[in-house]
């Protein structure tokens, strides 16, 4: 660039006469390049995203014209960003940080004025820091407040690292105000990686407590025992236990069944012997005969008795009439009541087990998944099943109530007798073969 500038130039004689002449005059702007004074060095971290500004006041241009930095990129370690603005990043891995330890390394830069692009070169120093900091905890998921119910299973991932170098960690560790906790739930992956791993179990939370709220202090220590702490509150909810709440409503399920399994045993059993009864009773009374002879004058007779060994028929005289009873269930089978007594037992028995059957049938289709278990009508409908099972008319019905089943009430036994029946450990419902 260049300015010209007008000057005036005036004489004058003893006779005070001037004369004046103008001349243009031409200035030709000569640019000046930036000047950079020595930087101070930059002290980098291990596992950190480091951040250095050259300072602005270390950057000089005597023109006052705009500076921009530019790097030289084949300086840059592998990572590392130069802003025009000065603004230097790098998050060197653990081999950089090692390395650097060892040796420390030198960027170069240049920096231009605009717009004449005049350059300056310069050099920054970088090198692992010389102070003693800290480790530091990064913990996978973030938060400083949990929680979680019964039987869940916590994951919290934690990663160490040290400014000073990883080598630096010297342990890793928890302590918590809750005994419960155990110390093996934290699991050492790798010097620098950890995990914790814990699943509280259903009785943690003691009754009547709907939940337990405890803290655990996570902390690192490096050899100069330098410690770094993460707080961390956890809270456990109360939670029913499934599986054995299943395995309690599913005992109730099978213990209702084997009960009607047993009753319907014990009349079965009751229904042969009545059917047995019956019929005996029933041939007894087909060859059975009454004979009544009148004997007229002949009352004098005496009484005898008459016993044939092949037919076990009793004859007996007195006075005039005669009777012959031929038989097994004498004269109190005459009339014939307990022939339909029988009839109606047996009848009332086979009545009761259909019944009792039926309602079973009913109960093991209807529970025999857990889901349908574990709905609020459940208790009331086994009540209601159960309440059938109580027969009152044991004196009716002639059964014994110090009964007990000679058979197993295995589950191959109760699924022959309800169909629908399923176990609790099998997938698919019980067929009986």
């Amino acid at each position: 660039t260049q300015r010209s500038i007008q000057l005036i130039v005036e004489a004058k004689n003893g006779q005070n006469e001037t004369a004046t002449r103008s001349f243009d005059l031409r200035v030709i702007h000569v640019n000046r390049p930036p000047q950079i004074d020595i930087l101070k060095p930059f002290y980098v971290q291990n596992r950190t995203q480091n951040i250095y500004q050259i300072d602005a006041n270390a950057l000089k241009d005597e023109d006052n014209d705009p500076l921009a930095i530019i790097p030289v990129t084949e300086t840059l370690p592998e990572g590392a960003k130069l802003s025009a603005a000065g603004e230097l990043t790098w998050h060197p891995s653990m081999t950089q940080f090692n390395s650097l330890k060892n040796k420390p390394i030198y960027i170069d830069f240049y920096v231009e004025d605009q717009p004449s692009k005049a350059r300056a070169k310069g050099r920054l120093k970088l090198e692992a820091t010389q102070m003693d900091l800290p480790p530091d905890i990064i913990q996978i998921p973030k938060g400083d407040a949990f929680k979680a119910k019964e039987n869940t299973t916590i994951n919290l991932k934690f990663f160490l690292s040290d400014p000073n170098g990883d080598d630096d960690i010297e342990a890793f560790d928890f302590v918590t105000d809750n005994p419960d906790v155990p110390s093996k739930a934290l699991v050492k992956n790798t010097n620098n990686q950890y995990e914790f791993i814990w699943t509280p179990t259903y009785d943690f939370v003691k009754d009547p407590h709907d939940s337990l709220t405890f803290f655990i202090n996570f902390f690192v220590l490096d050899k100069e025992q330098n410690r770094k702490e993460q707080k961390i509150r956890f809270t456990i909810m109360n939670a029913v236990n499934e599986i054995e709440r299943d395995r309690q409503l599913y005992a109730l399920y099978r213990n209702s069944l084997v009960e009607a399994w047993n009753l319907v045993t014990q009349l079965s059993e009751k229904e042969q012997e009545l059917k047995r009864a019956y019929l005996k009773a029933k041939k007894g009374k087909k060859n059975r005969s009454m004979i009544n002879a009148s004997l007229g004058a002949t009352t004098g007779l005496s009484p005898a008795l008459i016993k044939t060994v092949q037919t076990k028929t009793i004859v007996t005289a007195i006075g005039g009439t005669t009777i012959a009873t031929i038989g097994a269930l004498e004269a109190a089978e005459v009339i014939g009541k307990p022939l339909r007594d029988l009839l109606d037992r047996y009848n009332y028995v086979l009545e009761k087990k259909i019944e009792i059957q039926n309602k079973g049938d009913v109960f093991a289709r209807e529970f025999a998944l857990k889901a349908a278990r574990r709905q609020n009508d459940y208790a009331k409908k086994r009540d209601e099943f159960r309440v059938a099972l109580a027969i009152k008319g044991l004196v009716t019905l002639d059964l014994d109530a110090g009964w007990e089943n000679k058979k197993e009430a295995t589950d191959k036994a109760i699924g022959n007798t309800f169909k629908d029946f399923t176990p609790l450990e099998v997938g698919n419902r019980y067929r009986p073969q």
